[in-house]
């Protein structure tokens, strides 16, 4: 867990990103459509820190500790990764 604290203006800044869920001073929770952007852009050799920069995030609010933490979850194996997908997807269009 990072131990990075997001100022009142970070909360604001990050909160008008349509891929943030909920934001606090501790942490962000990203949306699913993100989540499941984030995995086929990584899949496809993007890099972490590209795909937040190209979703709006200021990579100086969350950091690249945050951004690097994304990481594993990228590196589950493919009937795992097939799941969480199904899971978004179903809770997206729900």
């Amino acid at each position: 867990m990072s131990k990075k604290t997001f100022s009142e203006q970070d909360i604001e800044i990050l909160s008008k990103n349509k891929y943030v869920k909920n934001v606090s001073e501790k942490s962000i929770t990203y949306t699913n459509e993100f989540k499941i952007h984030f995995i086929a852009e990584y899949n496809n050799k993007k890099l972490p820190r590209n795909i937040f920069e190209e979703a709006g995030f200021d990579i100086n609010i969350i950091g690249l500790k945050s951004i690097k933490s994304t990481i594993p979850f990228t590196k589950l194996p493919l009937y795992r990764k097939i799941f969480v997908i199904i899971f978004f997807a179903s809770a997206i269009i729900s």
